[in-house]
């Protein structure tokens, strides 16, 4: 196994992107944020395939690192936010790129990993995958993925249901809400993402681009006003003592107490 928290391999136009942080769940610290992007940012890929190594897709952010700790966030991540309009630069990265991008889904995606899931064009999930949106059992508010896409793939309802209550849910139940586009056998989960990257990178470039560009201008919000207010959100959130418990809980494991405070 490399050292390297993300590993970039690139054949016949379709580029895959693996989170390589397995003895931490692929949990993204800012390292791993800002790599990510600047992957995204910088393929010339005709497809994205995205997926992690270990037995989870994305835990989320670094609990330690982001939500446990008082420091600052590092210069250049905030200089990045700026550029980026307030949203998350990642989400950025993700959301305004015109590649295609296919989420291979082999574990738990959760908190910012569930989000990550969301900005791929299509999700096929391993009979392993789960998904949460765990923010607010953290105290704290989703990101603008999971307020701008997660009600257009499953409907309000359904969405308001998952955020509201923090649930983890299977691969099975996502494939029946629509959250995902196919489940498969886990052995099968790379060739399965890999064949659909394939199809896409042989179709013309230029139209392929286009199609992307023309969902989002037709589907999507304007991603960086929700994201800077999401973002607003959150950092109002994180002063709390309910998103102080949830951390100290999780970290301690044990059931969080929350007081409205």
């Amino acid at each position: 196994m490399s050292d390297d928290i993300m590993l970039y391999q690139e054949q016949d136009h379709v580029g895959v992107i693996t989170l390589n942080r397995p003895q931490a769940m692929n949990s993204l610290n800012y390292d791993l944020y800002m790599q990510l992007e600047d992957c995204v940012r910088q393929s010339k890929a005709r497809a994205l395939v995205l997926t992690s190594n270990g037995r989870a897709f994305c835990a989320g952010d670094d609990v330690k690192q982001i939500l446990g700790s008082t420091k600052p966030a590092p210069a250049e991540q905030e200089i990045r936010r700026e550029a980026a309009g307030g949203l998350t630069p990642l989400a950025d990265a993700l959301l305004y790129t015109d590649i295609p991008i296919i989420a291979a889904v082999n574990g738990p995606a959760v908190g910012w990993g569930m989000e990550l899931a969301l900005m791929a064009d299509i999700r096929v999930a391993s009979e392993n995958a789960k998904f949460g949106e765990l923010f607010v059992v953290r105290g704290l508010c989703c990101d603008a993925p999971g307020l701008g896409r997660l009600a257009q793939l499953v409907g309000r309802e359904r969405a308001a249901e998952l955020l509201f209550t923090g649930e983890i849910i299977s691969a099975e139940e996502a494939l029946t809400m629509r959250l995902v586009s196919r489940v498969v056998p886990h052995e099968d989960l790379i060739d399965t993402a890999m064949e659909l990257a394939d199809k896409i990178a042989g179709n013309p470039p230029l139209a392929v681009q286009a199609i992307k560009a023309g969902l989002r201008r037709t589907l999507d919000p304007d991603w960086r006003d929700t994201g800077s207010w999401a973002m607003e959100q959150i950092s109002a959130l994180r002063k709390t003592e309910d998103s102080k418990e949830g951390v100290a809980a999780f970290l301690e494991k044990r059931q969080p107490v929350y007081v409205g405070r």
